[in-house]
C-alpha cells in the first residue's frame, strides 16, 4: 500500500558528489531515476562492466518510497515495505560497482555524441549511451487529510493495494479510462464501490463507462468533489461537496483510491527525444527511443502497467539493449573507413 513515508536516509550505499564547476565527466552508461527500472538497469550495467553513473532524481526511489506493503514483488512471500525493497535493490547495484549521484537532471542534449546531461547541483556528464528511467508521479487531491494518510487507506493504485480492502467498501475518484478500470477491479474485493466524479458525465471510452454502469457493486456521485478524507489513523469515510449546490455530505468508506492521472517525468526531455502525446517517452522496437544510444525503462514509457515488477524487467532490457548498442558502435569504429 502507499505511504507517506518518503524518507530515504537510510539508502545504501555512500554517494560520491561532483564538484559542482567540475568540468564535465565522461562515462560510457547514465541511466536516469532510481526507481526499480533505474536500479535493475544499474545492476545489470554493472555486472556488465559499464560502469555505470546512476543519477537519483529527488528525491530517489520513485514510487516505491511511498509504498508500504509490497506483496506482489517475486521472491519476498512475506510481503516487503517498499523503501526497504529500494534500499535492497540499490545495495545490489552498488555492489557491482554502480557509482550514484543524489541530483537531478535539469537538461540534456541528445543532439549530439557523447550526450550531455546537465544537473542541478552536480555539474554536467557526458555519456556514450543513456537509459531513461525517470518514472511518473501520480497525480493527487492535495488535501492534507489524503497525505496523512496515504498508506493507511489512501491509494493510487488498485492492482497493487486492492487485495487489503477485502470486504470494505471503497471510494473511487476519477472519470476517465483508469478511473473505471481501477473501479471494476476492486470491485473482486470490495462489497461497494462508489465512483466520485466532478463533472456531470464520465470522460471515460463508452465501452469503459457501460461496463462500470452496468456492474451491481458500482455507483456514481457526479458533480460532486472530495474536500476532505476522515479517520485518524485509517479512512473511516469521506465529506464530499456537490459542486452545483454546495451541499456537504459525509460517505462512509473505509479506502479512497485516486486515479485522476500520472504525470510523466519528462519535461526535461521535450525537445530532446520523441515523447507520445500523453508525455510519455516514445519507444521503438522495445526499450530503443528516436535517438540512438538512448534507451528508455520503466513508467517514463509504460502507461499501462505501472508495476514495481515490469518495470525492473524493462530497466533489465534497457540495459541489455545499451550493452549491445555499446558493442555494436564500437565494432562499427573498428572497421576502415567507419563512422567512430
Amino acid at each position: 500500500m502507499n505511504s507517506a513515508a518518503s524518507n530515504h536516509k537510510n539508502l545504501a550505499p555512500a554517494v560520491r558528489d561532483m564538484p559542482a564547476e567540475a568540468p564535465p565527466r565522461h562515462t560510457r552508461v547514465v541511466i536516469v531515476g532510481s526507481g526499480p527500472a533505474g536500479l535493475t538497469a544499474a545492476i545489470y550495467s554493472a555486472r556488465a562492466n559499464l560502469k555505470p553513473v546512476l543519477v537519483s532524481g529527488v528525491p530517489a526511489g520513485g514510487q516505491l518510497m511511498i509504498t508500504s506493503d509490497v506483496e506482489n514483488f517475486p521472491g519476498f512471500p512475506e510481503g516487503i515495505q517498499g523503501p526497504e525493497l529500494v534500499e535492497r535493490m540499490r545495495t545490489q547495484a552498488a555492489r557491482f560497482g554502480t557509482e550514484f549521484i543524489d541530483d537531478r537532471v535539469v537538461s540534456v542534449d541528445f543532439t549530439r555524441r557523447p550526450f550531455r546531461l546537465t544537473l542541478g547541483t552536480a555539474g554536467v556528464i557526458e555519456a556514450d549511451s543513456v537509459v531513461l528511467a525517470s518514472g511518473a508521479n501520480a497525480r493527487w487531491l492535495n488535501l492534507p487529510s489524503e497525505q496523512r494518510l496515504m498508506g493507511h487507506g489512501v491509494s493510487a493504485c488498485a492492482t497493487c493495494d486492492g487485495f487489503f480492502f477485502r470486504g470494505k467498501e471503497l471510494a473511487c475518484v476519477g472519470g476517465g479510462d483508469s478511473a473505471m478500470e481501477e473501479a471494476l477491479f476492486l470491485t473482486r474485493f470490495a462489497t461497494h464501490v462508489t465512483v466520485i466524479h466532478r463533472r456531470s458525465s464520465l470522460r471515460a471510452s463508452r465501452i469503459m463507462a457501460d461496463r462500470a454502469r452496468n456492474h451491481p457493486k458500482i455507483s456514481f456521485r457526479f458533480d460532486t468533489v472530495v474536500e476532505e478524507v476522515l479517520g485518524s489513523t485509517t479512512v473511516e469515510g469521506l465529506r464530499l461537496r456537490h459542486v452545483l449546490t454546495g451541499e456537504s455530505t459525509v460517505l462512509p468508506v473505509q479506502g479512497l483510491f485516486v486515479a485522476i492521472g500520472y504525470d510523466p517525468a519528462t519535461s526535461m526531455l521535450r525537445g530532446q527525444v520523441e515523447l507520445e502525446p500523453n508525455g510519455y517517452v516514445k519507444t521503438h522496437q522495445t526499450t530503443r527511443t528516436s535517438v540512438e544510444g538512448v534507451f528508455a525503462a520503466g513508467d517514463v514509457y509504460d502507461h499501462r502497467y505501472r508495476q514495481a515488477v515490469s518495470a525492473a524487467g524493462l530497466g533489465c532490457m534497457a540495459a541489455i539493449d545499451a550493452e549491445r548498442w555499446l558493442e555494436e558502435q564500437e565494432s562499427s569504429a573498428g572497421k576502415p573507413g567507419a563512422r567512430p
